[in-house]
């Protein structure tokens, strides 16, 4: 199998252009759907992320359950809450979730989201209806675990899921062939571009190129670094990035954001915000 390394070389090629008079409009919208009780952070990693990735306007929709904690967190993206129980988003959540989707080009679902029967059937609701790319994650994933022919219905459509390992297997991904076979063979069945995280991150697409990933450290095994991932790539596809390339890009520049964290936080120390905060160092490398 042809596999692609992921380096900064190949990353500067896949650097959406930007406009010098542009606007913010002009760099696409992001809506992050996400979060629940005691996971308030997720969501807000996601979204600033998107905001750090070069998108010009991001709305995070949160349960109403969690929203003034959300809100307090949130400085350039727009939170708004929705119909919850408890803890987590209700069915009321749908209606509103499409109608700000259908503004948006490009929805993240799942950091933080928790998980209900009404979360669970919401994000397959969602995938089904939603018409602009979807970057998909954490319990969104877990979602569609038994019902992973809800992809069927966005074959004409983006979509990026960014499992690790344990989420692959519980949504049928087999690995006894090994990971790059693994993801390849995933994407090919379902349609999606797939993220395989873990040492060495995998982006596979549906019609069967592989890339392997050459930056990062297991200085970003810790939660939050996949939100903010979801954040960056959901922040490249909407800036018109096909989601591939938009994959690709996303896992080299939060790997070699997290390795700027190492080298000045150490591997123990750094933290998701320290990889958020060296977003613009990575870029550097490769404008």
């Amino acid at each position: 199998m042809n596999i692609t390394k992921i380096d900064a070389q190949y990353a500067k090629t896949l650097l959406p252009p930007r406009k010098g008079d542009g606007h913010k409009g002009d760099f696409g919208k992001v809506l992050v759907v996400g979060g629940s009780v005691g996971y308030t952070g997720a969501p807000v990693f996601a979204a600033n992320a998107a905001v750090r990735g070069g998108c010009g306007l991001v709305f995070l929709a949160v349960p109403q359950c969690v929203y003034p904690i959300v809100a307090a967190r949130c400085g350039s993206a727009m939170p708004f809450p929705l119909p919850s129980d408890d803890a987590h988003f209700a069915s009321g959540a749908l209606a509103p979730i499409l109608e700000r989707a259908e503004g948006c080009d490009c929805v993240a679902i799942g950091c933080g989201f928790g998980r209900s029967a009404a979360s669970d059937a919401l994000v397959r609701e969602l995938l089904m209806r939603i018409k602009c790319p979807v970057v998909l994650d954490a319990d969104g994933i877990n979602a569609i675990a038994g019902h992973i022919d809800v992809l069927d219905a966005r074959r004409d459509r983006a979509t990026v899921l960014t499992p690790h390992e344990g989420e692959f297997l519980r949504v049928g991904g087999e690995l006894s062939k090994g990971r790059a076979e693994a993801a390849r063979d995933f994407a090919l069945r379902c349609g999606c571009t797939l993220v395989l995280k873990g040492a060495g991150t995998l982006v596979a697409a549906p019609d069967g190129a592989v890339a392997e990933n050459t930056s990062g450290n297991c200085g970003m095994a810790k939660g939050g670094s996949g939100d903010v991932l979801t954040g960056l790539v959901a922040s490249l596809l909407a800036q018109g990035t096909d989601a591939f390339s938009a994959a690709a890009l996303g896992v080299w520049l939060h790997g070699c954001a997290g390795d700027i964290a190492a080298e000045r936080h150490t591997q123990y120390a750094m933290t998701p915000n320290d990889m958020l905060a060296y977003f613009g160092a990575a870029f550097s490398k490769i404008i």
